[in-house]
């Protein structure tokens, strides 16, 4: 398979290509096979361009162009036909382009390329679809209106200059396409047509990605884009850089909404893309986001006054750009705000009078150059949405390098940018809750409370002078750099993962790697604790331990992750994981530190009471979620055994001492079994010494707490099962009223992993998605988030539909749902020959792509193991069974458990009412249940009167510890 770059063809004119390959056979059959296609249009006119008093136009025009056009009429044939056919759709609107995306399966990519192609030809945009995208689009505006990170963002462009458009806000909202258009006496959708007209081809630039030739899909898209007009306009161009004097040495304190602090300095700089070539950016963000000994965040995170430290830069325009440093602090680190600062310039003097060092740049060069030449193949989509913005900022020859590989050693260019970043040209802007009532103003369109200081080079030297004299310096040699990249032969073909080694206190599952020729490797390493979920303090002292081991590791594997060695260690449902990828050459380096970390962990008071202060904000800020992630917890609560409230897990840790942690974890590790996966660059007696060196580190080292377990004690989390016919719904307020999203989720459960009722319901999925967005986003205008999609729980597998909407309550949302399944009922028994089996290939041809990476190929196989399934031929086996589907059966499963009288509905309604549905959410609780209907108003009590799904970790061919 090729990937082909193209200038979108203007009227009468042939695109332009460039590909490293065009030398080679273009005939497809040496192609690589695949069965996706996608392709990628950006254009150059993005909310920068919006007019004066019509903020958010160019991103209502995004919304606009998904409708119909005079090519294909009926409203949503472009993402009707998209889904239908395996696919996925979506768009983004930035400052200075609009980028339009999607994929589809290959066969169908002609058909999809064109309905793609009318956006930009003749779309329709009809008064109706005008007047409904508007709802959407302010429907999208309130889903961000609590959202920090939108707040602080209009905030930073609030505080810059009026005149400049990065001033602007650019989402859009009611008011500012509806209420005040009207106001002036303006159509909107005639200026909506006449905006339109920017659209011209000489700002518009394509990637498409088939399986055909490259003269192919040339031939392909001169005829279906070939009638774009081109009106010659002149793309935006930034008048000047958006912060003037009066814009900088300020200090802006700002009123969150979600707790925790943050800190962020920002520059205005010179955009480095103007130097792609030397990279300077690239340079200093390695040194001052760096993470090892003698970097900024290691002395601070040491003090405990920092979390986490970010540093480079953000490029919005080829005319102006950003360099940033961010940080979330401590509550002690707020106190010390003034030495962070200081500490930070002093490392910038000290970079300063240090000079540029050739070796950091070669290294950094080296690295690079690894990352390029072995970087993983990805998902047509993304190389499609990755690859198009280096048309517009690269030379033709640059495209698919863009700015990767810097080469060029030029330390005065890297002085330059480093000058930029001095005391007089700086923005701090300092979050916290702690500034309530001490805030002057209000941004005005996310009523963002902040006040403004100056901050002037003499009070940073000050600043800089009474902080602490922790040693600065710069980072040592990186010894993680790969240097071997040789294959390793494999002598025997394993087609499927296989146990190589088997002890009572490990398992090893081993897969070379057959697909991709590459020298990586992918390890897991699944420590199955039975006692870390049994209670909420078991399950926040677990979280705490394994927060405290990456936070140990840190400054030692940051080099590491730097040389595209990757790892993390996290939670699971009945332990932790350790997982670690990348170069198999300095692997064994790097997990021989990690298990010897844990191996000899022991509770450091200090860094514990950072960690448990930022775990409690984290816990706290479940109630700022958006609605709709809350109904999603309370499904997973309701489903789920050993699953614990937020409340109950704050008040745990509110009690949790870093002494009583030390006396958990010997409890805790005291039952442990090793599941242990490799797969990749590695032979089988490697992999099996390795397994052996984990078993020996983490059980056979003196003073070690972990101890095996017996089979017995081998427990995993299971789920409720629902009763037929009868619809549990459990209602409660929304934990942010301020919010004015109420959110509801139906969830219908339909059975446990099962191959043939699997594919019946991925195919329901297919069939109904889209039909159920179009009517209950676009149609009925419900609310800008809105899906119908399948879930798994521990391999209990559902349909799932969710709205989060201001406009209607979630009762109301909830029959509107009940009503959707009505209505599509007579669809599915309608259903024509031609379409069903049109759908089954669809899903086929979904299920027959190829893993793209090691990590998707091992992710699956770990998916199987991880379940205790084990059916490494799913794929093959649900094909099969899908090629032998009738029509029939399909409506009959529909029948039987998902239409909405069907025999074994399983259904629960999940509904969290915001402020603005406080009254009909009283009026829901005062309401008697209907027939066949259950009101959980005791989620624990329910949860206990309901018989479990077995677990699938258990019986014939699947995993035990036996």
């Amino acid at each position: 398979m090729w990937s082909s770059s193209a200038r979108a063809a203007t009227s009468g004119s042939t695109a332009g290509w460039c590909s490293p390959t065009r030398s080679r056979s273009c005939s497809s059959a040496t192609l690589t096979p695949t069965r996706s296609a996608a392709a990628c249009m950006e254009v150059e006119v993005g909310s920068f361009s919006d007019p004066e008093g019509l903020e958010g136009l160019a991103h209502f025009l995004e919304h606009m162009l998904f409708y119909a056009s005079e090519k294909y009429p009926g409203e949503h044939e472009y993402t009707k036909y998209i889904t239908e056919h395996g696919g996925s759709y979506n768009a983004y609107t930035s400052s200075e382009t609009t980028n339009f995306y999607f994929d589809v399966n290959v066969d169908n990519f002609e058909e999809a390329l064109d309905r793609f192609a009318q956006f930009f030809i003749r779309p329709l945009m009809s008064q109706d679809a005008v007047l409904r995208e508007i709802k959407a689009v302010d429907s999208e505006h309130k889903k961000n209106l609590l959202s920090d990170g939108w707040r602080m963002y209009q905030l930073q462009k609030h505080l810059a200059s009026k005149d400049h458009p990065y001033h602007k806000f650019s989402t859009g909202s009611w008011e500012t396409l509806e209420t005040k258009p009207k106001e002036r006496g303006l159509d909107i959708r005639h200026e909506l047509l006449k905006f339109y007209e920017n659209y011209s081809a000489n700002l518009m630039h394509l990637v498409v990605y088939g399986k055909e030739s490259l003269d192919c899909i040339q031939g392909l898209v001169d005829r279906l884009f070939s009638d774009i007009k081109n009106t010659d306009r002149i793309s935006f161009k930034c008048p000047s850089h958006p912060l003037s004097e009066e814009h900088l040495q300020l200090l802006v304190k700002a009123l969150p909404i979600e707790e925790g602090d943050y800190l962020r300095l920002i520059w205005p700089i010179i955009p480095s893309i103007q130097f792609y070539k030397e990279g300077p950016c690239h340079y200093l963000s390695h040194l001052i986001g760096h993470e090892g000994e003698g970097s900024i965040f290691h002395i601070i995170k040491e003090l405990g006054w920092a979390m986490n430290l970010m540093a480079g830069e953000s490029t919005n325009s080829t005319e102006y750009s950003f360099f940033s440093v961010s940080m979330r602090l401590t509550d002690a680190g707020h106190e010390h705000m003034e030495d962070i600062v200081g500490w930070i310039f002093k490392y910038l003097f000290l970079l300063k009078e240090d000079g540029v060092h050739e070796w950091i740049f070669n290294e950094l060069v080296a690295i690079n150059e690894t990352e390029f030449h072995y970087q993983d193949k990805i998902d047509p989509i993304s190389y499609v949405t990755g690859t198009v913005s280096s048309m517009r900022l690269f030379p033709p020859e640059e495209w698919l390098v863009g700015s990767a590989l810097p080469s060029k050693y030029v330390p005065q260019r890297i002085m330059m940018i480093l000058d930029q970043l001095s005391p007089e040209r700086v923005r701090i802007f300092w979050e916290s809750k702690k500034f309530e009532g001490c805030t002057t103003s209000a941004e005005p369109w996310y009523n963002t409370s902040y006040s403004v200081e100056n901050v002037t080079p003499s009070v940073i030297q000050q600043w800089i002078q009474k902080a602490p004299t922790e040693k600065l310096h710069l980072p040592e040699p990186n010894m993680f750099i790969p240097k071997d990249f040789a294959l390793k032969e494999v002598t025997e073909k394993v087609t499927f993962p296989k146990v190589l080694r088997k002890t009572p206190l490990s398992r090893l599952w081993y897969k070379p790697d057959l697909l991709f020729s590459t020298p990586k490797v992918h390890i897991i390493i699944d420590f199955h604790c039975p006692l870390s979920s049994h209670s909420p303090e078991a399950y926040v002292s677990t979280d705490l331990f394994v927060d405290l081991l990456v936070d140990y590791l840190n400054a030692y594997a940051y080099d590491a992750q730097i040389a595209g060695l990757y790892y993390s260690i996290y939670l699971t449902s009945d332990g932790f994981q350790v997982s670690l990828g990348g170069y198999n050459d300095k692997m064994r380096v790097l997990l021989n530190a990690i298990l010897k970390q844990i191996a000899n962990f022991e509770v450091k008071p200090n860094r514990f009471s950072a960690l448990k202060e930022t775990t409690v904000k984290d816990y706290q800020n479940f109630n700022f979620r958006q609605p709709h992630s809350q109904a999603s917890f309370y499904v997973s609560l309701i489903l789920e055994d050993k699953k614990w409230p937020v409340a109950e897990k704050l008040e745990a840790l509110a009690k949790l001492e870093s002494d009583s942690l030390a006396k958990f974890l010997p409890n805790l590790l005291s039952k442990t079994f090793l599941e242990c996966y490799i797969q990749g660059n590695i032979e089988p007696s490697e992999a099996k010494s390795i397994a052996q060196e984990i078993e020996d580190t983490i059980f056979n080292t003196p003073n070690t707490m972990f101890k095996s377990m017996s089979p017995s004690q081998y427990l995993t989390k299971r789920v409720i099962m629902l009763e037929n016919e009868l619809k549990c719904h459990y209602q409660i307020e929304g934990l942010n009223q301020k919010n004015e999203n109420s959110s509801v989720i139906q969830y219908i459960q339909v059975h446990q992993d099962d191959a043939s009722s699997n594919i019946k319901l991925q195919l329901f999925s297919l069939i109904a998605s889209q039909p159920a967005f179009n009517q209950l986003r676009t149609v009925e205008q419900l609310g800008y988030i809105t899906s119908l999609s399948l879930r798994s729980d521990y391999g209990v597998w559902a349909l799932q539909v969710l709205i989060q909407s201001t406009v209607k309550d979630p009762s109301y949302l909830d029959a509107r749902i009940d009503e959707f399944f009505k209505m599509f009922e007579s669809k599915i028994h309608e259903l024509s020959d031609k379409d069903f089996k049109r759908n089954v290939k669809s899903l086929i041809d979904s299920k027959l792509e190829k893993f793209k990476n090691l990590w998707e190929e091992s992710h699956f196989y770990w998916g199987e193991i991880d379940a205790g399934i084990l059916k490494f031929d799913r794929v093959e086996s649900e094909v099969a069974l899908l090629r032998e589907l009738k029509k029939e059966e399909f409506i009959a499963f529909f029948d039987q458990y998902i239409k909405l009288d069907a025999p074994q509905r399983r259904t629960l309604s999940v509904q969290v009412f915001s402020g603005n549905h406080s009254a009909e959410f009283k009026k829901a609780a005062a309401e008697a249940d209907p027939p066949k209907t259950y009101r959980i108003t005791d989620i624990f009590g329910f949860k206990r009167s309901r018989p479990l799904y077995s677990s699938l970790k258990g019986g014939p061919g699947r995993i035990t510890m036996d």
